[in-house]
């Protein structure tokens, strides 16, 4: 089993071997550099399910009548589960990721859609445009996570041009 766990390690850190000194310790400047690999295995998975179960309360509250309820909790769970990946390769190598150039659109749609849920709700107070931010929220978290899996998003190109065709 450390095999796959060192497998998936490199996978997900793109670090191939262990590093020297200077590496270790830029390492350590992550929050999570200090952390053994099973812990933030383990941290991943805890912040991830809290953030699937907001999102599930978020949508509970939805067809209970409360948009605004919906559109925080939603949103709140979106970026839960967006930080628990940062466990995985730690926040400096996540936030360098999130802005390569093949998510940084996605990246931006996720922010700028996050942060327009959350006017919509709060400060601007209309639900139905909450509701469609959220909507724009999720297919954006949609696309970009399928960018961090090969040939994820030639994949659903290529079955939604042939369905719309």
């Amino acid at each position: 089993m450390p095999g796959t766990f060192q497998k998936m390690k490199t996978y997900v850190t793109g670090e191939e071997e262990e590093k020297g000194l200077v590496e270790e310790l830029k390492g350590d400047l992550d929050c999570c550099g200090s952390l053994s690999w099973s812990t933030r295995i383990k941290a991943f998975l805890i912040c991830f399910v809290i953030g699937v179960v907001l999102s599930i309360v978020g949508i509970i509250l939805f067809w209970v009548g409360s948009i605004i309820g919906f559109a925080l909790t939603y949103t709140a769970g979106s970026l839960v589960a967006l930080a628990s990946s940062m466990f995985l390769m730690g926040p400096c190598k996540q936030l360098k990721r999130m802005f390569e150039e093949k998510r940084f659109i996605a990246t931006i749609v996720v922010l700028i859609s996050i942060a327009l849920t959350i006017c919509a709700a709060v400060w601007w107070k209309i639900p139905a445009l909450a509701l469609v931010f959220c909507v724009v929220q999720f297919l954006a978290m949609a696309w970009y996570c399928l960018s961090y899996i090969p040939y994820a998003r030639n994949i659903v190109k290529n079955c939604a041009t042939s369905c719309l065709a």
